[in-house]
């Protein structure tokens, strides 16, 4: 009998599967071979103090952003006073889950099934094997089209996605560790945005867009090369759906609670999901181990109540500016000149790197509301 099983071996379930066998409760997790989440892999500051991720991890320490409009308009977004972290999520994630082993969890390797209960038991059948794990909580962090959430949690269903398609490829001579490319415009993707992004020996290049008639690959493909990425050797190839709103409910009421990409935390506007899914992973983790010490369901409720409390806000702003600025290239035009302001620069990394709303300075506050609105009846140029 497993305190808790976790379903899923990404970045949520992993720091749930750790942290729960840490503080000494029984913990499997179920983990399918070979998948690589298709990712920039772009972490913050916080992410690396509050996980302790070890610096060997990081390929790369991203040290300026480079938005490009549809035009070709190019601005510099400079990380002062620190670094935006990336790390390969083939290598990453199987840290994760070395680590979570190292604390105790047991792996199980295998694809999900189904929950069943019989004479009060909870019991997670792994595809392959005759016995099922039994269990008294399961936590599913088994990715946007989550298979837990869809037979345990109410509404998992009717999750939306942006498809995410990118290439890994060999990093040419020329290329720039220290600097990630971010375009915008309707050839790269008519509702999100395609980016390049440096990983030491190799680099992501990739878009989304949650439009299923376009060509994420075409895309891609064009992409390369207009940035002469073309010719560069392709190690590999992925794709998946990424959700950008967090489900209204990510527990059943009994004995299943939900985490990551599967409970829907991946930030709109930025796409930015890991580490919205290990702090959500830990809320999890968290919530389970307050269910099994009270015996009370209800506990469950906590991990997103908790998620919410502390980065509701920020999800609803992100996804306010996806909705207006990426709707047009007029639009992502104003949008990347308005990314030339200071206050804008300061306030976007000290949001990024802390995950907290820099709320210090009011009047920068203020200058970049009226700078918005500006732009927003082309008051001012681009």
């Amino acid at each position: 009998m497993f305190d808790v099983v976790v379903v899923g071996g990404g970045p949520a379930g992993a720091t749930a599967a750790h942290d729960l066998a840490a503080s000494g409760r029984k913990v499997a997790l179920v983990d399918k071979a070979g998948r690589i989440k298709p990712c920039g892999g772009a972490i913050p500051p916080r992410l690396i103090r509050d996980f302790a991720i070890p610096g060997r991890l990081l390929k790369a320490r991203v040290r300026c952003a480079t938005m490009i409009s549809p035009s070709g308009n190019r601005v510099d977004m400079p990380v002062e006073g620190g670094f935006v972290g990336m790390v390969d999520r083939a290598e990453f994630d199987e840290w994760l889950r070395e680590r979570a082993a190292e604390s105790g969890a047991e792996r199980v390797q295998g694809e999900f099934e189904r929950v069943t209960r019989e004479g009060g038991q909870t019991f997670v059948h792994v595809k392959g094997q005759e016995t099922p794990l039994a269990t008294r909580l399961v936590i599913g962090a088994d990715g946007a089209l989550s298979k837990v959430g869809r037979q345990e949690v109410k509404g998992a269903e009717k999750t939306k996605f942006v498809f995410a398609y990118h290439e890994i490829i060999a990093t040419p001579k020329t290329g720039d560790s220290n600097r990630c490319e971010i375009y915008y415009d309707e050839r790269t993707s008519p509702d999100f945005y395609a980016w390049v992004f440096p990983h030491g020996d190799t680099m992501s290049v990739g878009t989304g867009s949650a439009n299923k008639g376009f060509s994420l690959k075409n895309a891609v493909a064009a992409l390369r090369g207009r940035t002469d990425l073309g010719e560069t050797d392709t190690v590999r190839r992925e794709g998946a759906p990424i959700p950008l709103k967090p489900l209204k409910r990510w527990d059943n009421g009994r004995d299943v609670v939900l985490a990551g990409d599967a409970s829907g935390v991946v930030a709109p506007a930025s796409g930015e999901g890991i580490y919205y899914a290990m702090y959500g992973g830990r809320l999890a983790a968290q919530a389970a181990s307050e269910c099994l010490d009270t015996g009370n369901p209800r506990a469950l409720r906590g991990a997103r109540k908790r998620f919410m409390t502390a980065h509701g806000r920020v999800f609803w702003i992100l996804g306010i500016m996806q909705y207006f600025w990426y709707a047009n290239d007029k639009r992502r035009e104003n949008f990347v000149s308005i990314c030339r302001d200071k206050d804008v620069q300061r306030l976007t990394w000290a949001s990024y790197m802390n995950k907290e709303m820099p709320m210090r300075d009011p009047l920068a506050h203020a200058r970049i509301f009226f700078k918005d609105l500006a732009h927003l009846f082309n008051l001012a140029a681009p």
